[in-house]
């Protein structure tokens, strides 16, 4: 086999073989398809949150704005190579929220201080949405498109090219 060598983040030279180095290549292009999938995902639900909010329907738009931030976050999420423990490729939102804000904002400081609450503040009006009696207000709908969108604008600008 041949050996190569690659180097690493820390900018230490690990030998590896060049079946390695391929299948490093086809893994780093599978986190970035599966990011642009889930980039257009959000895209495609916060558009539907703003038709929501322009038809009257806050409740729908709180729904579809909290799946925009989920989704954006999962893009985040697979480009940068976050997998949850164990390697089970679980997509559950308390992990997903966790590690966006812990890995993605707090520790690698990817995004900006000010989206650390915009998942779980667009979660608990989801609930709100969902779950409630009392309805979502058009402020709070509007509020909500507005963070969502912040939120998928800072994943895209980012990377990834799915429109």
């Amino acid at each position: 086999m041949r050996r190569g060598v690659f180097v690493a983040q820390a900018s230490a030279e690990v030998p590896v073989t060049a079946r390695q180095v391929a299948k490093r290549s086809v893994l780093v292009w599978l986190m970035s398809a599966t990011s642009d999938v889930f980039l257009g995902k959000a895209r495609k639900s916060l558009a539907g949150a703003a038709s929501e909010l322009t038809d009257g329907r806050y409740n729908n738009a709180a729904n579809r704005r909290y799946y925009a931030c989920f989704q954006a976050a999962l893009a985040a999420r697979e480009r940068a190579g976050i997998r949850p423990p164990g390697g089970s490729g679980t997509r559950g939102h308390a992990f997903v929220q966790a590690q966006f804000v812990g890995q993605l904002i707090n520790r690698r400081k990817v995004y900006p201080p000010g989206l650390r609450d915009a998942l779980a503040q667009t979660a608990l009006l989801r609930e709100l949405a969902d779950y409630k009696i009392t309805p979502v207000s058009h402020v709070q709908a509007t509020r909500a498109v507005g963070r969502a969108r912040a939120l998928v604008t800072a994943v895209a600008a980012q990377g990834g090219t799915s429109a």
